[in-house]
């Protein structure tokens, strides 16, 4: 298996250094725990269906210190599995809502914007959305190009 293209960010001068400096922005922000980032790009890749994504970020979350296999399993189903926060339930809740806004007319309702303004504090919610945003971006390249899993990345 292969790409069918060579991957944009590397095509196009300055994008991979734009995209990198975003999501290295978003996990710099205190109180938001890059594992937690880690697991919403995990959800996000899931639901946009980037094979390299998904295999890439448990891999990730490890590398930030993601200590359960657990966690890393059910991260589809996060909402019928004890493993997960309050917290953590409303970032996924969160990053879904973000990476489905098709799927619904209020795509993020205050419902679930507002359960996680109870966990995070604005500048936390802005490096959370921007992070998954940063993700769904990444998974659409992916995606685009059919890139494909890469067991060392």
């Amino acid at each position: 298996m292969t790409a069918r293209a060579k991957h944009p960010a590397f095509v196009v001068p300055g994008a991979i250094d734009a995209l990198v400096a975003l999501g290295k922005a978003s996990k710099e922000v205190p109180g938001v725990d890059v594992k937690l980032l880690e697991l919403l790009h995990l959800r996000a890749s899931q639901i946009n269906g980037d094979g390299a994504n998904a295999d890439r970020h448990p891999r990730l979350a490890k590398a930030a210190g993601e200590t359960s296999d657990e966690r890393l399993f059910a991260v589809a189903a996060w909402r019928n599995t004890p493993y997960f926060t309050d917290a953590e339930r409303a970032a996924l809740a969160l990053a879904e809502a973000v990476t489905r806004l098709s799927d619904r007319e209020d795509a993020v309702s205050d419902e679930v914007w507002n359960d996680a303004a109870k966990h995070f504090n604005e500048q936390q919610l802005a490096a959370i959305v921007l992070s998954v945003a940063t993700a769904n971006l990444w998974n659409r390249l992916h995606v685009a190009i059919g890139q494909v899993a890469d067991p060392n990345s």
